[in-house]
């Protein structure tokens, strides 16, 4: 069979594009790969052609150095592809299929994948529930910033385009499936969002893009999203948010300015844990600052999604604490203005059906509120550095020139 290329973390700041082996229907040890998966055999598996696969902030996490990722790891869990090969045991997904891939590894038979939780499946990575793909601590299973990659599960976890053409057609948008624009949604959904309401989405990254999207789309009467990034602000301002400029101050001040009052009935963080403080503080990291900002804004009986990334390692916190994911959070204001919260991996297949149905019916442009930009394997690293640098875009890596086609 033929060859194989990928990008893979070669230390912080450092990705470069690698030939690697071909995916197989077996887990083989390499960077990252929990020796208790080697070996695995992976009959329910398919493989696929990589049509589109996108680089995402928590890979940059990894990039920067801000995780335990080991040297070597092939990144990537965005991913959309056709299937060219099926494992004996895949009965309904077939050779040829346009499919989108959730990033979460779910086995669909475990309690928790039978209540919907895909994101905390109990069999796909033996350290802990819930597993991606190329990322750290999720199991080894091979990222697909990759020209194949293997997907476990595939009856399960495949989500079919039922037009192959129409699929081509608006790929840069279905890409978005994977990851991003369930995982905005997520973050808006479990915040509360509703016709009429108030939101403040912390972040303007591609995720917060994508929660301002949602919100919208859940039918919020003002949307508000909060940044540092000059760049990424206007780009929100491109489909009818409002923007609050944290370098500027507290958010509560520019919000009042908006609304009339300092508080929203819902909060979004799509930071994580790398953020940054507010105002004079602006340069300086501060991991607990979004969440404390957000029971701070939110009205008493509001709701947080919280779908920014926070790990249990990180060797460049900005102390002991930070390092094992240990932040001081304003708990008792929560507490007492009866917050509720929702964190963790978003379940992208409670979401994903319904948004793909929003787009080929074309009542959203999730690739165009993202800013979304198609790039070749090999142009990887410097979309990366660029992504880091604060780029107002969506990169998606186009392994096999599929969508300039």
């Amino acid at each position: 069979m033929s060859g194989n290329r990928a990008v893979a973390y070669k230390g912080p700041g450092v990705v470069e594009v690698i030939d690697t082996p071909y995916p197989e229907f077996e887990l083989k040890d390499g960077p990252g790969v929990n020796p208790a998966n080697v070996g695995r055999k992976v009959p329910h598996g398919v493989i696929l052609r990589t049509v589109s696969t996108n680089i995402c902030g928590s890979d940059q996490h990894m990039v920067r150095g801000r995780t335990t990722a080991p040297e070597g790891l092939v990144l990537g869990h965005e991913i959309t592809g056709e299937v060219v090969e099926v494992g004996p045991d895949v009965e309904f997904i077939q050779v040829g299929d346009i499919v989108s891939v959730p990033f979460n590894i779910a086995c669909g038979r475990c309690r928790n994948c039978k209540e919907g939780k895909t994101g905390i499946c109990l069999n796909v990575n033996p350290d802990r529930p819930g597993s991606a793909y190329g990322y750290v601590d999720m199991g080894g299973w091979v990222g697909g910033q990759a020209e194949y990659v293997l997907v476990p599960y595939a009856d399960w976890n495949l989500l079919k385009f039922p037009d192959r053409d129409q699929a081509l057609e608006k790929i840069l948008d279905l890409t978005m499936l994977s990851d991003i624009f369930p995982t905005g949604f997520h973050g808006a959904y479990t915040a509360g969002v509703r016709p009429g309401s108030t939101v403040y989405i912390a972040g303007a990254g591609p995720v917060g893009v994508a929660a301002a999207v949602s919100a919208q789309l859940l039918g919020a009467a003002c949307v508000i999203v909060g940044d540092l990034n000059a760049d990424r602000l206007a780009q929100v301002r491109s489909f009818g948010c409002e923007t609050v400029d944290v370098s500027k101050g507290d958010p509560r001040d520019q919000i009042e300015r908006i609304l009339g009052v300092p508080e929203v009935e819902c909060g979004v963080d799509a930071v994580g844990f790398e953020a940054r403080g507010h105002g004079a503080d602006a340069g300086h990291e501060a991991p607990a600052t979004v969440l404390n900002s957000l029971m701070d804004l939110t009205e008493a009986g509001g709701s947080l999604g919280i779908p920014g990334l926070y790990v249990t390692g990180d060797p460049g916190g900005v102390d002991e604490a930070a390092k094992v994911g240990s932040l001081s959070i304003r708990l008792g204001l929560g507490w007492a203005k009866s917050l509720s919260f929702a964190t963790g991996q978003c379940p992208v297949m409670k979401y994903n059906r319904q948004l793909m149905q929003a787009i080929l019916h074309d009542k959203v442009q999730i690739a165009k509120a993202v800013n979304a930009t198609p790039i070749a394997l090999d142009d990887a690293p410097t979309a990366y550095a660029e992504f880091d640098q604060g780029a107002a875009r969506k990169y998606v890596l186009d392994p096999h020139g599929s969508i300039a086609a």
